[in-house]
């Protein structure tokens, strides 16, 4: 079918660069690759937003290093989460959320053009929410992937019904303990302020870093671990016990949210956590070999969790993989009062719809969610920027903050 004049592609608006720069990956473990795109004109519901900044992730690492999901024999541009100012909307878009020179923030990922590590994106709008005015840009790039993953675990994959506008009276607390191991991470970090936002602050055992336990205690969590200690496995099970009121009958930890994804350093010991009836979801990849055990050679990743550890986890532990990149396509019980969680597209719909544009705001904004702490990464330049922000993740610098860097010049 022919494309309608309705439905071309907007004129740029004058003044704004036909082209722009972007940061590129072009095979594991070579350096990054500044390269020079085309700025892509928004569609009727689209908008143009110049990217002043973004932050860094895992995922950033494991696609430079490993290679992980890119494809194979062009440069890949990188980032998930931006933060910057709207250049234009569509002709479709109504007029009264959002306008030109809005300071905005998002998790966009679906092509190329909505790719953050770049001057200019271009995506749909229901991927872009504005940034609250108590927030800096800086402070607000590090909120969408990390959030909408929390939000995304905790609905999909573990079941936790999370309804919005969020129930006066709270929420069931007898579903016994909910397990957040690697709680120091900005995945954690979101995690432990969601689930005590909704009412299950007093189910939560956080598995971090002993230095960060105060703030996990001040964000919400019961009860914290440090998993350096030796007995890191018995600390939690006795935890367990003085939560989950003496139900015999069901997993001593019902549900397990592993931010950390790695072979020997969560899951082995999860192993040991994990017994019939307890649900583990797990943020993939699981690494394998991390990066900066390699020497030269590539890390090791795994995307299906029943390959890992085959054996050692004891029967009737149902081990699930997370994939946030799918979160807007899944049925979520973050829904409507109303509703209940059911495969049909009206709810599909209301989370896609609903997650950037109007919750996250609404959560930051009230002050209920805060933000990751931040490390600038400062470098003279675009490219020196990005590769010192990617250096610091091989190295594993990041202790419970996020790596923000610039993207525009100015």
């Amino acid at each position: 079918m022919a494309t309608t004049a309705h439905h071309l592609p907007l004129p740029l608006p004058q003044g704004t660069p036909p082209t722009h720069a972007a940061i590129a990956t072009t095979s594991p473990l070579s350096p990054l690759q500044l390269i020079t795109v085309p700025t892509v004109p928004p569609s009727p519901s689209q908008a143009l937003i110049h990217v002043k900044w973004t932050s860094s992730s895992p995922l950033d690492l494991h696609q430079a290093d490993g290679g992980l999901l890119v494809p194979p024999n062009n440069p890949f541009i990188m980032g998930t989460s931006w933060a910057g100012t709207i250049v234009s909307l569509g002709p479709s878009i109504a007029q009264s959320r959002l306008f030109p020179g809005d300071k905005v923030f998002g998790f966009s990922f679906r092509s190329q053009s909505e790719k953050s590590f770049q001057e200019y994106i271009t995506t749909d709008t229901w991927l872009v929410g504005k940034v609250p005015s108590n927030l800096t840009l800086q402070e607000a790039v590090t909120v969408p992937t990390n959030l909408i993953t929390a939000f995304h675990t905790l609905t999909k994959d573990l079941g936790v019904e999370l309804p919005w506008p969020v129930p006066v009276e709270g929420a069931d607390t007898d579903g016994g303990p909910i397990l957040i191991w690697g709680a120091a991470s900005s995945v954690g970090l979101y995690a432990v302020q969601v689930l005590r936002i909704w009412g299950y602050g007093g189910r939560v055992i956080a598995v971090a870093s002993r230095k960060h336990h105060d703030e996990l205690k001040r964000l919400g969590a019961r009860d914290c671990v440090d998993y350096n200690d030796p007995g890191v496995v018995d600390e939690i099970l006795a935890l367990a016990d003085g939560i989950r009121k003496g139900d015999g009958d069901r997993a001593r930890i019902p549900l397990i949210l592993d931010c950390i994804g790695s072979r020997e350093g969560s899951l082995r010991p999860l192993t040991r956590v994990a017994e019939r009836g307890s649900m583990a979801a797990i943020m993939l990849p699981v690494i394998n070999v991390h990066s900066s055990d390699t020497e030269g050679a590539l890390p090791e990743y795994e995307m299906d969790v029943s390959k890992v550890l085959v054996g050692e986890w004891r029967e009737g532990v149902e081990l699930k993989g997370t994939r946030t990149h799918f979160y807007h396509e899944v049925c979520f019980s973050l829904l409507l009062p109303v509703y209940r969680c059911r495969t049909d597209i009206t709810q599909n719909e209301f989370f896609k719809y609903h997650l950037q544009p109007e919750i996250i705001p609404a959560l930051l904004e009230s002050g209920a969610v805060e933000p990751n702490k931040l490390r600038v990464v400062e470098g003279a330049t675009l490219l020196e920027r990005a590769q010192k922000a990617l250096d610091l993740l091989r190295e594993r610098a990041p202790s419970g903050e996020k790596l923000v860097w610039r993207v525009a010049e100015e």
